[in-house]
């Protein structure tokens, strides 16, 4: 029975990488893959997931208006084996809802791999969706630079203090973010905000 997966972690937990591993492994074995991400992901190009360690793969974009059930039931021709999802933070609550129909009626797997809160250590839409609806939710680790495990995605400004106001939405990579743990992460938050 096929299910839909979660994987989450702070930025550096290797997400993505762990995204790219899971399509060969499955392609390896003959299996046909619809690697996908939001169209929010520009960082890399519009229509490629790309990991930190430099693994890169083309994608399909998914736009904000975009039906994956429907998408996915037009190219039955082509069908897929399995999905999967990268920066899957940023996919809109309807898409996750789509992604749970195409495991439900045509019982094939989807792996969503993505940041489970912003900055601010709040819920993306997408992850707080799929948190809702996923079968397996899976924490993939990091840690902080005190060696404890890193869950915060801080924001950092030019001059490296942390930020805690803003737009959720910005893209960035270690230029804009550190992950860290909570106690780190509040630390550097009050000594930003008393400078």
């Amino acid at each position: 029975m096929a299910k839909l997966y979660f994987k989450y972690g702070a930025m550096g937990s290797s997400k993505t990488a762990q995204a790219l591993i899971t399509k060969f492994n499955y392609e390896e074995r003959g299996m046909r893959v619809w690697l996908m991400k939001p169209a929010a992901d520009t960082r890399y190009g519009a229509d490629k997931v790309h990991s930190r360690i430099g693994l890169e793969q083309p994608a399909d974009v998914i736009d904000d208006d975009m039906d994956l059930y429907e998408v996915f039931r037009d190219r039955e021709r082509e069908f897929y084996d399995v999905i999967i999802v990268d920066e899957a933070q940023f996919l809109q609550p309807a898409h996750v809802e789509q992604l749970r129909e195409i495991v439900d009626y045509y019982n094939v797997p989807v792996f969503c791999f993505g940041l489970r809160t912003d900055f601010r250590t709040r819920l993306f839409p997408g992850s707080a969706r799929l948190f809702e609806l996923a079968d397996s939710v899976t924490e993939l680790k990091t840690v902080c630079t005190c060696g404890g495990k890193a869950m915060v995605n801080a924001r950092i400004d030019a001059e490296g203090r942390v930020v805690t106001e803003g737009e959720q939405f910005l893209l960035g990579g270690n230029e804009s973010y550190r992950p860290m743990c909570y106690k780190c992460w509040k630390k550097a938050a009050l000594e930003s905000k008393s400078e």
